[in-house]
């Protein structure tokens, strides 16, 4: 029997190429709101990081949310999301 494919995900700050359930999904929803998406099923835009304080250090000194939705992501939204991965993390 064939094994079920497993969807591959880059990382948009260290580019690598992952497993999608290595990686971390933040999602900008139809409100403009961002949120980390744990189960990957949160309607929206979806972009995803490893899941490594590195690279989180890294996505907010870049910016790279901008880039990524193009548009202007406030400082406060990645605070937020720092924050938010902190709290699932404990």
């Amino acid at each position: 029997m064939q094994e079920k494919k497993q969807p591959m995900r880059t990382c948009i700050v260290c580019r690598q190429i992952k497993n999608k359930h290595e990686l971390i999904r933040i999602v900008k929803t139809s409100d403009g709101e961002f949120h980390i998406d744990v189960t990957g099923r949160l309607n929206g835009r979806g972009a995803y990081i490893c899941n490594s304080e590195e690279c989180f250090e890294k996505l907010i000194k870049s910016k790279a949310l901008n880039r990524t939705f193009k548009c202007e992501v406030d400082n406060s939204v990645y605070l937020k999301l720092k924050e938010e991965l902190l709290a699932r993390s404990n």
